[in-house]
């Protein structure tokens, strides 16, 4: 299987899992061709975004964008205009659209405001499925995007612990990894960051703990 089935069949297995649990599910398609018949940049990030990077695609209750700056208010139009049972809920870092009923989470559209989801829209791998052509990052990136909530101060402990979950198996079944590349987004997280990531991939390769 090629790499571009391997994200597709994710994508797919996914939703299929996320939606025996939700039966009101919004599914990531339903977000992407939303978005792509807008002319929105963004790309596709969270479970549904990474699971093909971990060979492991798994439930998820909500779909993760990272849009463009100046796409972000019209993202959030056009989404609210394609599903009017959800309603705002705006944060410096991400809107949220929740339902109004149960507020849910439905769909996060993440704000460009860091460096390294700025970056996180450049360094990407397009995928297609049903028709439609999306983005998610590629492995480096994805690395660092689970570093950085790995690492985060404001992030709960038992999210953290998935994070690192995440991190690991993407080493693990990912073999070939470019570390300078790696580097360079982990700098993004926060100066120092390049060597740390670095170091924890060396560690996940050794078989040591990974420190949180």
């Amino acid at each position: 299987m090629n790499a571009h089935d391997v994200h597709s069949l994710s994508l797919a297995t996914s939703t299929a899992l996320s939606g025996y649990y939700m039966p009101e599910l919004i599914t990531p398609l339903q977000v992407i061709t939303v978005l792509n018949g807008a002319g929105v940049k963004f790309v596709l990030v969270g479970a549904h975004g990474l699971g093909g990077w971990m060979r492991k695609p798994r439930a998820t209750e909500d779909v993760d964008v990272v849009v463009g700056a100046r796409g972000v208010k019209k993202a959030v139009r056009v989404l609210l205009s394609a599903f009017p049972h959800l309603e705002e809920d705006d944060h410096p870092v991400v809107t949220r659209l929740r339902d109004r009923g149960t507020k849910a989470v439905a769909i996060d559209v993440m704000k460009p405001n860091q460096q390294l989801y700025r970056e996180a829209l450049k360094h990407t791998r397009t995928i297609a499925a049903a028709g439609q052509a999306y983005q998610i990052p590629s492995l480096e990136m994805a690395l660092a995007l689970k570093f950085a909530s790995m690492i985060s101060l404001t992030r709960s402990d038992e999210k953290k612990h998935i994070d690192a979950h995440d991190f690991i198996t993407m080493i693990k079944v990912n073999p070939v990894i470019d570390l300078e590349n790696l580097a360079g987004f982990g700098e993004l997280v926060y100066p120092g960051g390049g060597k740390e990531i670095v170091e924890k991939v060396g560690q996940v390769r050794r078989g040591e703990p990974l420190k949180l």
